[in-house]
């Protein structure tokens, strides 16, 4: 079976390579596999239930491609596309607004001839989903700062799903579920955890009533359905999965929220005025739910995220460093979140390990409770994977053997036993609330760098921080000029 999969994602990963001397992007080739993928499938399983009703109407199905080559494929495909894009439910999420990116019919051909050379619903889930996380990994190198951010680093995934600990049965939700990472980081979590222990009923929900997400960008959402499906997933409500989590108060409330909002500060539309002209135009959310307005992207995700958890849900959630220590509104939402929920965890996490650079992110983890006069956060633990780690995408990336003594030092089976390290410190809550501005951006290791040459890191790893830290400064400088600009109208 190893074999087999490495010899179909060679043969998928090659044919990927002639279609971009054509210009077509692993986007846009990962995007059209997964119509084509869908349509091959779908076939399959009409032949093995010939009993059931078809998923894709008749003419508009796999056969109907199968038959036909040069413009005659192309008119075909584009017939495909437009009508199945106006279904409901799962269909109606992959084809929507779905166009042919492959504009020579020869191509298309030969794509379609290497998709129906393999029996793909005879595959095991995890074949599949290695062929399609591969390329959605693929895709996420070769745009970086675009789709890359959707892209959280599997091993990171893998260290907070082992420490949140999810149980058969909770509902796992995602504001901005990207290609569904954290999804399937559950789903693997439960399945190999309690193996054998699940019954019919509990193997069908963790399948179909586990994963409640969304994602504002819809070739994103696109991807997400296809990589759950191929993964044996359908997510709760996914013909809503298309939408703006900021938009209006969650009408849906979940167990556990794992996320990793996309970066950018400023929360932005596109919008045209008279002349054609397109300009940006900042969004500010006034929600009666929130501590505090303001047009931060983060702030309003962190803020979301508590209030999407039932009483007594827990979360964590992926936040750059001015989440940490920006005044004003975020000063206003770290007190809050302190008090009324109990903000136990506090990962630094190293830079170099996102595919958009100039990245400074953490985890951050706490758990909604009641309301209380009394705060409910009594102790903050950090654990400060950055100062002397240094990663990189390519010659030294994140593995999950560098978060397991996080994961130890968490201690999931008892966080009140708990025992400082020298990367893990506590902090009461009146030492935070004496901080100006509750500023949770807290260190305490000494760089080693600073000390001598012969510490200094590799010349690409220096240059690589260089290049992040002059980027999270123009980040920071661009943004107290938008504020400048805001208050003076």
């Amino acid at each position: 079976m190893i074999n087999e999969s490495s010899s179909i994602v060679q043969r998928v990963w090659n044919y990927c390579h002639v279609l971009r001397d054509d210009g077509v992007s692993y986007g846009d080739y990962v995007e059209q596999l997964t119509y084509l993928l869908f349509l091959k499938m779908a076939d399959e399983q009409k032949e093995l239930h010939p009993d059931r009703p078809p998923t894709i109407p008749e003419g508009l199905d796999w056969d109907s491609l199968r038959a036909k080559d040069g413009t005659d494929l192309e008119g075909q495909y584009l017939e495909i596309l437009r009508d199945l894009g106006k279904e409901t439910g799962i269909l109606g999420v992959i084809f929507r607004k779905a166009q042919n990116r492959i504009q020579d019919p020869a191509k298309l051909k030969r794509l379609i001839a290497l998709i129906d050379g393999e029996i793909w619903m005879g595959m095991d889930v995890d074949v599949k989903g290695e062929i399609y996380e591969g390329l959605l990994q693929k895709n996420a190198e070769d745009v970086k700062g675009g789709a890359g951010q959707y892209f959280t680093p599997r091993p990171l995934i893998k260290a907070m799903v082992e420490v949140m600990r999810p149980l058969p049965g909770m509902v796992i939700g995602d504001p901005a579920c990207g290609t569904g990472g954290f999804f399937l980081g559950v789903y693997d979590y439960i399945s190999s955890r309690y193996k054998g222990k699940l019954d019919r009923d509990q193997k069908h929900d963790l399948s179909c009533k586990t994963f409640l997400g969304k994602d504002i960008v819809e070739g994103v959402a696109r991807l997400c359905v296809m990589n759950l499906y191929l993964h044996g997933i359908e997510p709760i409500k996914v013909e809503k999965m298309l939408d703006d989590s900021l938009r209006s108060e969650p009408s849906d409330h979940v167990d556990m929220a794992l996320t990793n909002p996309p970066f950018g500060k400023k929360s932005s539309i596109t919008v045209f005025n008279g002349d054609g002209k397109s300009e940006r135009e900042t969004l500010t959310y006034n929600r009666q739910d929130f501590w505090a307005t303001t047009s931060n992207k983060q702030l309003n995700f962190l803020q979301h995220v508590r209030n999407m958890l039932k009483i007594g849900g827990r979360a964590a959630i992926v936040v750059p460093d001015n989440v940490l220590f920006e005044g004003g509104a975020g000063e206003t939402v770290r007190r809050s979140l302190l008090h009324e929920c109990d903000v136990h965890t506090l990962l630094r996490l190293p830079t170099g390990i996102f595919y958009a650079q100039g990245v400074k992110a953490n985890v951050l983890f706490f758990d909604r409770k009641m309301a209380s006069k009394n705060p409910w956060t009594t102790r903050l633990w950090i654990y400060d994977l950055r100062t002397n780690e240094h990663f990189t995408l390519k010659t030294n990336p994140l593995r999950f053997e560098d978060l397991r003594n996080f994961v130890v030092s968490f201690n999931p089976e008892n966080r009140l036993d708990r025992k400082e390290t020298e990367r893990f410190k506590s902090f009461s809550y009146d030492e935070l609330m004496q901080r100006d501005k509750a500023n949770l951006d807290i260190f305490w290791l000494k760089d080693e760098s600073l000390k001598d040459s012969e510490n200094l890191p590799d010349p690409e790893v220096l240059a690589q921080e260089i290049v992040e830290n002059l980027q999270s400064a123009l980040e920071q400088f661009q943004s107290i000029s938008e504020d400048l600009t805001e208050n003076d109208n």
